[in-house]
């Protein structure tokens, strides 16, 4: 139980009606898990408005309501508090509901269009085989050191964050990663949060369905970075061209890592394999189960925050040496028949090209890529051509499928990504709307040393069609295609 005055701080009202000097159990933006005694904070969202659900509170036992626009009916016992943002005030008050968790920890951010799992994950592990107490928050799992979480965003919502920042508070954790997605920072749900550092791994097409312009994607990645006191370090990569962008207006100690620019943090390729990387970092060698140049970057953003935050180099070096791929990652595995299968979540147009462009490199110029995709219904349609494109152009055989079609039809999408292939190439495409058929079909047409990579789900272990999820995992399923057909 708080007192209501008190997780108001810092939020900004533009009117009161009631009393601001009572007790309240919790907290919620869902108007179905109010009961005695909560406050509701009426959002206004992209599929319905909270705003329509505030007599539902009221009735269910709510004591106060904060909302954008004020009810034209005013229940008496009840506190109305209008706010300029929703979801801007549901942060920081959720933030103050718990005691404003993020400030007992060294919490670091990681944004851009790819890496933020891997770079996220990858430091959590680090940090955990350095002996320390980590959290982490990211599209797979929420870790409360030892013990995990499901989680269902990218950046989940203000008030999953910081109840699970103060678990983390209770069971000691000293570090805790974080993905910060570009809705999660539009929304505002890192709002109120204190971080000790933040990463910009890299920019491309994505999520234009709901920013509408490149510009503006990039723009509210870069709030993050504008947001940070001069106590926080930012890390951004030098060599995507809108690394230096993020360092514009920020107040935070800047920092830069590449493989091809002069930066802070410099890294090199020395050698490329299936089985994994030799790397140059400071100066030192060291050999990496992490095969490709994004995995490449993405070690060498890790070394970086690592040594940031405190952590002696060869250390790390060390411990950057133990590291396995994270789950749907470039997951890979060969077959009795010598076929590779590559699990990867490339889901946008710029991380299918870096997976390709790994994979042709790996090649001695023999062996045929097989490449399974789909693209997601109810999201950025003007990738799907230039998905199809990348897919049939860097590929010996191309399969399009479906991946989570939502409330969309599979066949137009599959459509769609057919019409961004070039003439010369269509013969190398197959579109097979049923997933596991697409997969077992790429099975059955490789060959010894041939390899597949089914591209756009990765960690997903469901198949999302009409509100309905089927389980559905990837790389089970290849695996699976494979031994069936050895046996």
């Amino acid at each position: 139980m708080k007192l209501l005055k008190d997780i108001l701080y810092g939020v900004g009202l533009s009117a009161v009606s009631g009393d601001t000097n009572v007790i309240v159990n919790s907290m919620h933006f869902d108007s179905r898990k109010v009961e005695m005694d909560d406050v509701f904070v009426a959002i206004k969202g992209l599929v319905t408005d909270g705003h329509k659900y505030i007599k539902t509170a009221i009735d269910a036992g709510a004591k106060a309501v904060v909302c954008e626009v004020m009810p034209s009916i005013l229940v008496n016992g009840v506190t109305y508090l209008q706010v300029d943002n929703g979801n801007r005030a549901l942060a920081i008050m959720a933030s103050n509901f718990y005691e404003n968790p993020s400030k007992n920890l060294k919490l670091v951010g990681v944004t851009g269009t790819n890496g933020k799992t891997t770079v996220t994950s990858l430091l959590y592990s680090l940090f955990k085989k350095a002996g320390y107490k980590v959290g982490l928050i990211s599209t797979i799992k929420i870790m409360v050191d030892e013990v995990e979480y499901k989680t269902t965003h990218t950046t989940p919502d203000a008030l999953t964050i910081n109840y699970h920042l103060c678990l983390m508070n209770e069971a000691g954790v000293e570090f805790c990663f974080m993905e910060v997605s570009s809705h999660g920072i539009h929304q505002k749900r890192a709002e109120g949060l204190k971080f000790e550092g933040a990463i910009f791994t890299n920019l491309s097409h994505d999520h234009l369905d709901y920013h509408k312009t490149f510009a503006e994607y990039r723009d509210t990645k870069k709030k993050l970075f504008d947001g940070l006191p001069k106590t926080s370090f930012v890390l951004t990569n030098l060599d995507d061209k809108n690394g230096i962008v993020m360092l514009q207006n920020t107040k935070a100690k800047k920092y830069t890592y590449a493989l091809k620019s002069f930066a802070d943090y410099r890294g090199q390729i020395l050698e490329n394999q299936i089985n994994g990387q030799l790397l140059k970092i400071d100066e030192n060698e060291l050999w990496s189960k992490l095969i490709g140049d994004f995995n490449a970057y993405n070690l060498l953003a890790i070394y970086a925050t690592a040594e940031l935050l405190g952590l002696e180099k060869l250390e790390i070096l060390r411990l950057i040496s133990e590291l396995e791929n994270v789950d749907g990652r470039f997951q890979y595995f060969i077959s009795k028949e010598k076929i590779t299968a590559i699990v990867d979540y490339a889901h946008t147009p710029d991380a299918l090209k870096n997976v390709l462009i790994t994979i042709n490199a790996l090649r001695t110029g023999n062996e045929n890529v097989i490449t399974v995709v789909g693209c997601g219904g109810d999201r950025d349609k003007s990738k799907r051509p230039v998905m199809g494109h990348i897919a049939s152009e860097m590929s010996n055989q191309a399969i399009f499928t479906s991946d989570n079609p939502r409330t969309e039809s599979p066949e137009t999408i599959i459509e769609e990504m057919e019409g961004g292939v070039e003439p010369q190439n269509v013969k190398k495409i197959l579109s097979i709307e049923n997933r596991k058929q697409a997969i077992k079909t790429a099975c059955k047409l490789a060959a010894a040393n041939d390899i597949i990579l089914v591209a756009g789900k990765g960690h997903e272990t469901y198949q999302e069609t009409n509100g309905t999820r089927v389980d559905f995992d990837d790389f089970k399923e290849i695996k699976a295609a494979l031994i069936s057909l050895n046996k």
